[in-house]
C-alpha cells in the first residue's frame, strides 16, 4: 500500500505509525530517564510531518481523498493519545481533555454533514489558533519543568488552549449554522 503512495500521504501514514512509539517513551515504558525528550523528539517530528505534508501536497497537486481523510484523522490521533496519557501522568484532569476531544469529534461530524451537502467547511483563525496553544500545551506538559515560571507558563497555555477549542467550536458553528439547517 505505502508502495502506491504519494509523498504526502507517506508522510500522513508516518505520523500515524510515530503515535505508539510516542505514547511508549511519553509513558516511561521504554527510554528510561530519556524517555520524554525522545517522545518530546518523536511529537515534534510527527507535527512536521503535518506541516509538510500539507504544503507538498497543495505545492506539487497531490492532494488526495485519501489525504483528506487521513490527515485530519492522523492529526486528532496523535494530540488525542497525548491527551489521553496526560489524564494518566496526572498533568490534565479528564473533563479537561474530554472538552478537547469532544470538540473533534463534533467538528468533523459537522464537516461530514456540510459535505454531504456541497459545503466544503475550511479551517478557520481560530482553529489555527486553537491547535498552535494545543501544540505548545503539549510540548510543555511533555517538558514538565518543575520550575515555578515554567508551571504557569504550561497552566497559562494549557487554560488558552482550552478556552480556543470551545471559541473555535463555537466560531465553527456560528459561521454554518445553515449547514444544519433543514
Amino acid at each position: 500500500m505505502m508502495r502506491s503512495m504519494n509523498l504526502p500521504n507517506k508522510l500522513t501514514m508516518l505520523r500515524v505509525i510515530m503515535i505508539p512509539f510516542f505514547v511508549v517513551f511519553l509513558m516511561g515504558y521504554a527510554g528510561g530517564s530519556s524517555g520524554r525528550i525522545i517522545a518530546l523528539i518523536i511529537f515534534c517530528a510527527a507535527s512536521l510531518t503535518d506541516l509538510l505534508d500539507g504544503k507538498i501536497a497543495r505545492k506539487y497537486n497531490l492532494v488526495t481523498n485519501f489525504g483528506k481523510f487521513m490527515d485530519p484523522l492522523a492529526d486528532k490521533l496523535l494530540v488525542s493519545a497525548a491527551l489521553i496519557c496526560f489524564i494518566e501522568l496526572g498533568s490534565l484532569p479528564a473533563w479537561f481533555v474530554l472538552i478537547i476531544i469532544a470538540r473533534e469529534f463534533i467538528i468533523s461530524g459537522f464537516r461530514l454533514v456540510a459535505s454531504d451537502t456541497g459545503v466544503v467547511i475550511a479551517a478557520s483563525y481560530w482553529g489555527k489558533f486553537k491547535t498552535t496553544f494545543q501544540m505548545a500545551m503539549i510540548i510543555l506538559l511533555i517538558l514538565n519543568v518543575d520550575h515555578p515560571v515554567f508551571m504557569a507558563l504550561e497552566q497559562a497555555v494549557s487554560w488558552a488552549a482550552l478556552i480556543l477549542t470551545v471559541v473555535s467550536l463555537i466560531d465553527y458553528f456560528m459561521k454554518n449554522r445553515s449547514v444544519l439547517q433543514d
